[in-house]
């Protein structure tokens, strides 16, 4: 079976898809356990109680997390 160029490069952005989607996911799960240790109080019991606020910030780590997902997987497969 022959690969030609076109097919090397669809192979090559598909890998960079892959990668950035982990970096994208890791970076984004080390920033919530980061801002988790930086602050004064525990973001999971914080959210049990209803804190509307940390909700807040963790809805934008998720919207982040889709940004970035959005961003690399249409850079990279364009």
């Amino acid at each position: 079976m022959e690969f030609n160029w076109l097919d090397l490069i669809m192979i090559r952005n598909f890998i960079y898809a892959i990668l950035g989607v982990l970096v994208g996911v890791i970076s984004s799960v080390l920033t919530y356990k980061l801002i988790n240790r930086t602050t004064h109080f525990d973001i999971p019991n914080e959210l049990e109680k209803g804190n509307l606020a940390v909700g807040v910030v963790v809805g934008g780590i998720f919207i982040m997390i889709g940004l970035i997902v959005g961003l690399i997987i249409g850079m990279s497969l364009n």
